[in-house]
């Protein structure tokens, strides 16, 4: 196999990404299992990329998700950083994020954050939030970053002046998720947010048109 340009090129109509040689018949026998996947990572690199040109003058960072197809985790996520966007979590060690669901069965943000502490795993604490009272409760106590979830912009913006204002504000990491596209992201990135988490990067990029002549 020789490849003709690197990875995270921009390439145009009719450019050859590469020449493959050796017997036909094995060429032909795996065809259509290569030409899914690159046709697939090229999709992320590309919509990963149309995003980060958007955010990187605001200094946010793009932020991909756990939301991948089951088997290419790391082949997504590679395109994902190619494509100039950032990787969240690669899995659950990597990091504590304790959403809705676990808030739910500790029985409140206070326990939740507890809870996960007692761990001692020495990993970083992100806390999912939707109101300004569990932002106020998890501040009491102390989490490394906050998911504003599905809030507006005027809400994103007041919740960063809370978060900003507490004691070692600047330090904690704000992210927001929820909703956004391409077409609303703008109104998002002079908020004071450090990043957007945004599952269509994996799931809702369409592959683009490769072939193998």
């Amino acid at each position: 196999v020789t490849i003709n340009h690197n990875n995270g090129a921009m390439l145009s109509n009719g450019d050859v990404i590469g020449v493959v040689t050796g017997s036909a018949r094995e060429i032909l026998s795996r065809e259509r299992v290569m030409l899914n996947l690159i046709q697939r990572l090229c999709g992320i690199a590309t919509l990963s990329h149309e995003y980060a040109i958007i955010a990187n003058p605001f200094n946010v960072k793009i932020l991909d998700t756990r939301k991948t197809t089951p088997g290419l985790r790391l082949f997504e996520k590679y395109a994902v950083a190619i494509g100039g966007a950032f990787n969240h979590r690669l899995n659950l060690s990597h990091g504590i994020l304790i959403k809705d669901n676990h808030i739910i069965a500790a029985g409140s943000v206070t326990n939740a954050i507890e809870s996960a502490r007692k761990k001692d795993l020495h990993l970083p604490l992100e806390l999912e939030v939707d109101n300004f009272d569990q932002i106020h409760e998890a501040l009491k106590i102390r989490v490394d970053g906050f998911l504003l979830d599905n809030m507006k912009p005027e809400t994103i913006r007041s919740a960063v002046s809370i978060i900003r204002a507490s004691q070692n504000g600047e330090d904690v990491f704000i992210e927001a998720s929820g909703g956004i596209t391409l077409e609303n992201i703008h109104p998002y990135l002079d908020t004071g947010i450090n990043a957007i988490s945004i599952g269509a990067l994996t799931h809702q990029a369409i592959s683009k048109n490769i072939r193998l002549d």
